[in-house]
């Protein structure tokens, strides 16, 4: 599920589950936020989220919250789900995730695996395939009503900001991929010749399909680092299966993945091997590193270099060097002898005096 599957509109576009899917299986959560709205946070999902989840209320005084959340309106709000840690381990849940991190097999990202001995099957397939499917994506959303959808929703929802010059594809529904990419098109429809519309119907096209590519690369770089390149103590194997010809769906994905899984539920080893990402193997994945700037302690050599290149410490880095020149230049100002600033004082006062005169002549 994609963050904008909880507003109204543009079913198409951020590919909801159809009707007729959720007829099969009850979804929720879907299409229930009102497209105007900018500030849904994954906060406030999580919150109305647990409503479904928890079977049992936990009743406990305002005056002994476990875990609060601060509320623009200086609030508290207590999370159901503390409730459920505090009432089941009478700790508060912070203490709990603490002590979560500190056990074998846990780290930053979390506590040890639930299930002792899990994997994980990914299907991939080679980037020129996946491009075309990709396209042939979008194709299909065209041929499904993705125009008429845009046009209405921009009639709905995003003509009135754009008359007021106050539109925002950087929050809420308007973000999603596919629908500031027809933003010109969508703004001169009627209003200019039919050639140049169909000039910016074409680019609005061109630019959704080069964007979902561009979106499918990221998602595949964050699988390769996150469980590939530098996986962690606690990342289940990863098995790869080829998607690229579907015609050998059966025996190049199927097939191949009910062994891996029926290996694991009988406690054999696989008889295909886990995917690894190359490495140096003089690594040290147990060295030590403590980063000052960032106030971290970062574990292997391969997370080493990946946390000095990362945003984060860069930030930091930039940060500190900008304190460090600033350092600098207030000491050399404070370090000028009294003569020397009386000088200054008066060749200031001299040029003062001089442009005073100019001005009055």
């Amino acid at each position: 599920m994609q963050f904008s599957h909880v507003y109204e509109g543009l079913d198409i576009i951020t590919n909801k589950v159809s009707a007729q899917e959720q007829r099969i299986c009850q979804h929720h959560m879907i299409s229930f936020v009102d497209p105007l709205v900018t500030n849904y946070t994954v906060v406030d999902f999580r919150n109305k989220a647990t409503i479904y989840l928890l079977e049992t209320k936990f009743l406990l005084s305002w005056e002994e919250p476990i875990i609060t959340l601060s509320l623009c309106s200086g609030k508290f709000l207590l999370i159901p789900r503390s409730l459920q840690v505090f009432e089941e381990t009478g700790i508060s849940h912070s203490e709990f995730l603490h002590q979560q991190h500190a056990e074998e097999g846990g780290g930053p990202l979390g506590g040890p695996l639930k299930f002792p001995n899990p994997c994980i099957l990914w299907l991939y397939a080679d980037q020129t395939v996946l491009d075309e499917r990709l396209d042939k994506r979008v194709d299909d959303m065209l041929t499904a009503g993705l125009l008429e959808e845009l046009r209405d929703f921009h009639r709905r929802y995003n003509q009135k900001n754009i008359s007021e010059n106050c539109q925002d594809y950087q929050h809420g529904i308007f973000q999603s991929i596919g629908f500031k990419e027809f933003h010109e098109y969508l703004i001169t429809e009627g209003k200019c010749t039919p050639e140049t519309s169909n000039q910016l119907l074409k680019k609005g096209i061109e630019a959704l399909k080069q964007v979902t590519k561009r979106y499918a690369r990221k998602q595949n770089r964050w699988v390769k680092n996150r469980f590939l390149s530098r996986p962690g103590p606690s990342v289940p194997p990863v098995y790869g299966l080829e998607v690229s010809d579907i015609s050998k769906w059966k025996e190049s994905v199927l097939e191949p993945a009910l062994d891996i899984v029926q290996s694991f539920i009988q406690g054999h080893k696989p008889a295909v091997a886990p995917m690894k990402m190359p490495f140096n193997e003089t690594e040290n994945k147990r060295s030590y590193h403590m980063c000052d700037l960032c106030d971290r302690i970062i574990i292997g050599d391969r997370e080493w270099t990946a946390h000095i290149k990362s945003k984060s410490h860069l930030h930091q880095l930039k940060k500190r060097r900008r304190l460090d020149s600033d350092a600098v230049n207030t000491t050399e100002g404070q370090s000028i002898s009294p003569d020397c600033d009386k000088e200054f004082k008066e060749k200031g006062f001299s040029q003062q005096h001089d442009e005073e005169l100019k001005s009055s002549i």
